[in-house]
C-alpha cells in the first residue's frame, strides 16, 4: 500500500465515526421530524401529506405568540449574559495570571456540574416565598413580609443566565486571549480614553467571539425546558413547553413535529439577521471564536 493510500484510509477511518454521528443522531431524526410535520392524520392510520399542521399553527395566536415571547426572552437572556460574561472574559484573558485564569475557568465551570433539574431547584429554594433571599431581606428589614420572587419572567431569566454564561466566556476568552497587548497600548498613546479604546479596538476585535456566545446562547436558550417551566410556574409560556405538550400529553406528533420544525427555523432565521446586522460570518466566527 503507497503513502497516499494509507493516508485516504487513515482519513476515511478518521471521519466514518464523525459522519455516522451527523447522520445518525442529527441529519435523519431531523429529516424524520420533517416529513412527520407534513403529515396531515385523516383518520386512523390515515395520513396525507400536506401543510395542514403549519396553516393551523398560524391560526391559533396561542402558539406563535408563544414562540415570539420565547425568542424575546431569549434574545433578552443573550444581552444580559454577554453584559455579564465580557468583563470576566476580559480579566480571564488579558489580566489575570495563569493560576488565578486555571482558578476563574474552574469557577465558570460549577454550574455545569449538576444537571438543570439540580440547578433550576437550587434557584427554586432561594427565590421561593420561604427561601433564603426572601428571609435575608426581611432579616435587615427591607420587606415587612415573605417576598415571592419566583414564577415571573426575571426568574427565569436569571436561572437561564446562570446556565448557559459559561458558553459566552469561552469564545469570549478564545478571542480576547489572540488580541496583541501593544494594540490597546497604542490606543492609549494615541489619547484615547477608557471607553474609546473598548469601542474602537477591543470590541471589535472580540466581534467573532461576541457573535459565536450569543449564536451559542440564543439557541441553547430557546432550545431550553426545565429552567423556563420550574422557575416560571404555570404562567411561564415557553415553546418547548408547548412541544412536550404535543408529543406527550395529547400524543400528537404531527403537530408537535411541525412545533419543533418551525422552532429551529425561526432561531436559525435569527441566527442569520444576527449574522447580518453584525456584519460577521459564520465561518470566520466559528474559526475565531
Amino acid at each position: 500500500m503507497s503513502n497516499r493510500d494509507a493516508g485516504r484510509l487513515t482519513l476515511i477511518l478518521l471521519l466514518t465515526p464523525f459522519l455516522l454521528w451527523i447522520l445518525l443522531l442529527i441529519a435523519l431524526p431531523h429529516v424524520g421530524i420533517l416529513a412527520m410535520s407534513l403529515r396531515e392524520k385523516l383518520g386512523p392510520r390515515h395520513y396525507q401529506f400536506g401543510f395542514a399542521n403549519y396553516i393551523e399553527f398560524l391560526r391559533q395566536p396561542i402558539y406563535w405568540n408563544a414562540l415570539l415571547r420565547t425568542a424575546a426572552i431569549s434574545v433578552l437572556v443573550t444581552a444580559v449574559t454577554l453584559v455579564a460574561a465580557f468583563p470576566v472574559a476580559y480579566y480571564i484573558a488579558k489580566i489575570a495570571g495563569q493560576r488565578t485564569r486555571t482558578a476563574l475557568f474552574l469557577l465558570c465551570l460549577v454550574p455545569l456540574w449538576a444537571s438543570d433539574l439540580v440547578r433550576a431547584l437550587g434557584w427554586m429554594m432561594l427565590l421561593r416565598e420561604t427561601g433564603i433571599i426572601s428571609g435575608v431581606l426581611q432579616w435587615v428589614g427591607l420587606v415587612s413580609g415573605p417576598v415571592e420572587l419566583l414564577y415571573n419572567d426575571a426568574a427565569v431569566v436569571i436561572g437561564l443566565v446562570y446556565t448557559v454564561i459559561l458558553f459566552m466566556i469561552v469564545p469570549l476568552v478564545s478571542t480576547l486571549d489572540g488580541m496583541d497587548n501593544s494594540l490597546i497600548e497604542a490606543g492609549y498613546n494615541l489619547g484615547g480614553s477608557r471607553f474609546t479604546v473598548f469601542r474602537r479596538i477591543v470590541v471589535p476585535y472580540a466581534m467573532p467571539g461576541i457573535v459565536a456566545g450569543c449564536i451559542i446562547v440564543f439557541m441553547l436558550t430557546a432550545g431550553s425546558y426545565l429552567t423556563p417551566i420550574l422557575l416560571g410556574g404555570k404562567n411561564s409560556v415557553w415553546f418547548t413547553q408547548q412541544i412536550y405538550a404535543q408529543f406527550i400529553l395529547r400524543y400528537n406528533w404531527e403537530y408537535g413535529s411541525t412545533f419543533g420544525v418551525l422552532l429551529l427555523a425561526f432561531t436559525s432565521l435569527a441566527v442569520w439577521l444576527g449574522l447580518r446586522l453584525s456584519g460577521q460570518r459564520l465561518s470566520t466566527t466559528v474559526a475565531r471564536g
